[in-house]
């Protein structure tokens, strides 16, 4: 297939996974908060419509019906909201549909924006009151889909004079320092909980992973450092956190590879029992732990990490029994996710280790596209699936930078 037979391909498939969500079917019995979320209903999805319609291939129209089926009920701000949920995940999408700098939702952003920093302050305070009281985290309190790091990148990215953000960033580099406890040393961001119900870790666990864990704070943090929302100890928790991946990082004939996460009788022994490299997903796997490494290098002018990083995610990308292990078409643990965080890397790389093998990518993503999926929705769905096909369609930075709720830009 040559390049241009190629870009045909992706468009017509694009096209055809976009006609699929044309018309709102969500049904008047869904809760509110269901089409309110990002990863799952009608608000991410109206992201794919506004991504098109921004790009000329798809029309006003059809996004405006897809946010009014996101708003239809009240829209939470309730403690539990977050970047993928309720007004924080609704500003988003609205936010996305502005960056042609025409006010399409000014008046209910202004409103919206006013909730979201009233929600990042009252979290803030609540997880400043935990950390004080000497108990361990929680992914709902830090991380990107639930916590603080989610919604400081709506701040970063979409009212970056907010002083919200910088609250948020001060308590990320707090959550970033060594804490003790029971006389052991444990990471700040160290969860109480399992990681999944299904794979207990007594004691808790740290989380490498960009979705969860540290990585995605290390992307956060770098990303602010990149747009100039800058606090005191910044540069030293991007650092730190670098150190901390340095140190466990495992070696593979294919390249370097992080475990998902470690449990205390790992942290004790320094010895990891995850066998070697899972599939390469941007939510757990190599990919996202070196974009997030990429961009942390990127902002402390490291350029031999920043080539590492790259390597790494380059050796991941040809390893064929990692690749193997790919059978999900969406985002988060699937070929649409792995292709996006690749493309992403390859446009701030210092090498082109990572853009010779994106057209293999594609192709991969490309024959995961065609069979209908059950979930229609950003993360897991159709809409994630269109929205990374449209960029190989195009090969240009999406012009909502709808891609910034997976902290890779």
């Amino acid at each position: 297939m040559t390049a241009q037979s190629a870009v045909g391909t992706f468009a017509c498939l694009v096209e055809d996974l976009a006609d699929r969500l044309t018309t709102p079917t969500t049904p008047e019995s869904e809760q509110g908060w269901q089409a309110q979320s990002l990863s799952q209903g009608a608000t991410g999805i109206a992201l794919l419509h506004i991504e098109r319609a921004l790009s000329g291939s798809g029309t006003w129209r059809t996004a405006h019906a897809w946010v009014r089926a996101a708003t239809r009920c009240e829209i939470s701000a309730a403690d539990e909201t977050a970047l993928y949920l309720g007004a924080p995940a609704i500003s988003f999408v609205l936010h996305a549909a502005e960056t042609d700098d025409i006010q399409r939702y000014a008046a209910a952003l202004r409103t919206l924006d006013a909730h979201v920093a009233a929600l990042a302050h009252r979290r803030v305070d609540a997880a400043l009151a935990r950390i004080d009281r000497g108990e361990r985290a929680a992914f709902a309190e830090y991380d990107l889909f639930s916590g603080l790091t989610g919604i400081g990148q709506l701040l970063l990215q979409r009212v970056p004079g907010n002083d919200a953000l910088g609250r948020i960033l001060d308590y990320l580099v707090r959550l970033s320092r060594p804490l003790r406890a029971e006389g052991t040393v444990l990471p700040g961001w160290w969860a109480s909980h399992d990681p999944d119900p299904l794979l207990p870790t007594a004691g808790g666990h740290a989380n490498f992973g960009i979705a969860h864990g540290v990585s995605g704070m290390l992307a956060f943090l770098a990303l602010a450092l990149r747009h100039g929302a800058v606090v005191e100890g910044h540069t030293d928790a991007v650092r730190g956190i670098c150190g901390w991946l340095d140190a466990w990082q495992q070696d593979h004939p294919w390249g370097p590879w992080w475990p998902q996460w470690i449990t205390r009788e790992e942290l004790r022994t320094g010895r990891v029992t995850q066998p070697g490299p899972l599939r390469p997903s941007w939510c757990y796997g190599t990919p996202g732990i070196a974009r997030a490494q990429q961009i942390a290098a990127i902002a402390t002018g490291d350029t031999p990490r920043q080539t590492r990083a790259e390597h790494a995610l380059a050796a991941c990308l040809s390893d064929p029994s990692q690749l193997h292990q790919m059978t999900d078409p969406g985002l988060c643990h699937g070929w649409a996710g792995l292709y996006q965080t690749a493309w992403r890397a390859a446009h701030d790389a210092c090498t082109p280790v990572i853009s010779t093998r994106l057209p293999h990518l594609a192709d991969l993503m490309a024959q995961h596209a065609g069979a209908k999926h059950p979930d229609t929705g950003l993360l897991n769905g159709t809409a994630g699936l269109a929205l990374a096909l449209h960029t190989a369609a195009r090969s240009t930075l999406p012009i909502s930078g709808w891609d910034s709720c997976l902290l890779i830009n």
